[in-house]
Order: C-alpha cells, then structure tokens, then sequence
C-alpha cells in the first residue's frame, strides 16, 4: 500500500529520508527536501496535503505535541495515515538522549481518540483514529527472547506495558493514525 502513495512527508527525516517522500528537518546537512524547524507552525504545507506522513523518532525532540497533532492532523489528507514512532518509555534509549522531552507509552495518543479512557479530555480540537500500535514494528530481532518479548506485549499490550516493561523493556513504539475530520 504505501508503495502506491502519491503524497508522503518524512517529518525530521535526518539522514535517512524516505525514498518516496518529501523530506523535512531543521538539519542543513540533512536529506531534507525542505529545511524548516519543527517547532514553528504552522509547518509549509497547504491543507490536506499528504497521504501518509511519517514521524519516525522526533515527536520526542520537539517541544509541543500538541501543537505538532494539530499540524500532522492538518495537512494529513482524510483518507490519509501519520505513523509515529517513538521511544518506550522504560527503554534506556528513551532516558539516555539529553535532547528527549517526552517519554511515550501505549496509550499517549489516546487523548486524541474518542472511546478511550483519555478520549474525553479534549486537549485540543482535533481527533483521530487509531488504526495501529506495535512494539518495536519493523525492528529485527536477532535473539529469541527477544523475539518472544515482542510477540507477547504486542498481543498483551495493557499487560506487558503495567507489569514487565520495566523489567524487560522493548524499545520503541509505532502508531499508525487516521485523521478524523
């Protein structure tokens, strides 16, 4: 599917820009296509832009999430997805970066979703659906606890984020959203 998308933004794309996206990042010796601090709105985009907009390890950089929704959920097109991939909370990667200012577990976008216990305090206008949430999505696995870890707290999230991941903390988190508009 995401092969055949017309319109794709790579949002803080460093050096590893999307080969079928339009990059964008504060980095002048980045792949960015457009170089635009992030923490300026609003972002350089019209409305209803993109198709797909990809958020891959700099939600926890920037200063405002919401004000960084509010922009993702703008230029997102309706039949569109952003896919967001941030530190776990309990991993050391998410605590060892000095330049990370929000920590993320399974239920942080849940605040932007109607029907969910966080759903109801309307931090901002806008709302989305959430089609996804995967530990460590896409990440190889070379050993084969590991392998089991994120079997299991993918099919238990509730119970693996509330009484292992601190123990056996997996690493990362992907949301795939729809905008609801």
């Amino acid at each position: 599917m995401d092969n055949k998308l017309n319109n794709v933004l790579d949002i803080g794309c460093g050096k590893r820009k999307r080969s079928n996206a339009t990059g964008i990042d504060i980095n002048p010796r980045s792949d960015a296509d457009i170089l635009h601090d992030l923490n300026h709105y609003p972002y350089p985009f019209t409305d209803s832009s993109f198709d797909a907009v990809y958020a891959d390890n700099i939600l926890e950089h920037l200063d405002d999430v919401l004000k960084v929704m509010i922009e993702l959920h703008r230029i997102t097109r309706p039949e569109g997805f952003i896919e967001i991939t941030v530190p776990f909370y309990p991993h050391r990667n998410a605590n060892t970066d000095p330049t990370h200012k929000h920590f993320f577990g399974v239920h942080s976008f849940d605040y932007f979703i109607s029907g969910t216990d966080h759903g109801n305090f309307r931090y901002s206008p806008i709302q989305f659906q959430l089609l996804s949430v995967e530990f460590d999505a896409g990440l190889v696995k070379r050993h084969w606890f590991d392998r089991m870890l994120a079997n299991f707290a993918n099919r238990n999230k509730d119970l693996y984020e509330n009484r292992f991941a601190n123990i056996f903390p997996l690493s990362q988190l992907t949301y795939r959203l729809k905008p609801v508009k």
